[in-house]
């Protein structure tokens, strides 16, 4: 008699031990009743009838994806070794359980193909300077396709480029030579300006003699500030005309 009172009570203590379920805040459970989906459980503490309801419990909160390096080749036929993250939460949890077998490894699925479609039809100067219009792309792309699922993807960025070092010794003499045109424009610039106004102050002086008599005089003497050495310069016939014409 008393044998059977401790397994009814063991058996009362499983049947209820089962039947209560916890759901944090953070969570959703999809309840199915003898394999039917009947409802979403929210937090809290939850009773089920032991082996005829089953609850799959999912995380709401933004997961975080790495996006295993990808080789690709881009339009203009450059081989690239590229990573990203991608950042999405579930929104229906009921979608995300019950429409595919692992939400996490079917997003990361469509996140690698979808990578390497769409960088391969961007050229690599692109692929640098663009990034920000990249991810977006990408995250469209992956957020149309996760959608049915349940999944809301709100962020892909790409991480890092790798190139091959030939092509980066390229680019890199590429980017000297661009610095050195740039080098050559600006200075012929500043030429350029130079003569003008070298041009405009001749034009002021030529209407004044005395002007240029007065310059070549002011050039002198800052030669002469350093004491260091003899100038030997002719006298302009101007400054004594006015004796011989006496």
């Amino acid at each position: 008699m008393a044998f059977g009172i401790v397994a009814l009570f063991f058996i009362m203590f499983v049947f209820i031990a089962n039947s209560i379920k916890i759901v944090n805040e953070y969570e959703r459970g999809v309840i199915l009743t003898l394999g039917r989906y009947t409802r979403t459980a929210k937090p809290g503490i939850r009773f089920l009838f032991p082996f005829i309801e089953r609850m799959t419990k999912c995380d709401i909160r933004t997961l975080t994806m790495d996006v295993p390096p990808q080789d690709v080749i881009t339009r203009d036929n450059v081989p690239a070794k590229v990573n990203a993250v991608v950042y999405f939460r579930i929104l229906k949890a009921e979608d995300a359980v019950l429409k595919v077998e692992d939400y996490y490894q079917a997003t990361s699925q469509i996140s690698q193909t979808t990578l390497r479609n769409v960088l391969g039809k961007s050229d690599l100067d692109d692929l640098l300077s663009n990034r920000e219009k990249i991810s977006q792309e990408l995250q469209q792309i992956i957020d149309e396709q996760t959608d049915p699922w349940g999944i809301k993807v709100s962020v892909v960025e790409v991480k890092d480029v790798e190139i091959p070092i030939n092509m980066q010794r390229a680019m890199a003499r590429q980017a000297e030579a661009e610095r050195e045109r740039r080098a050559k424009i600006i200075h012929a610039e500043g030429e350029y300006q130079a003569s003008e106004k070298l041009a405009e102050a001749a034009k002021v002086i030529s209407k004044d003699p005395t002007a240029l008599q007065l310059r070549y005089l002011q050039t002198l003497s800052e030669i002469a500030v350093e004491k260091n050495s003899t100038t030997i310069f002719p006298i302009p016939i101007d400054i004594i005309s006015t004796f011989f014409k006496k």
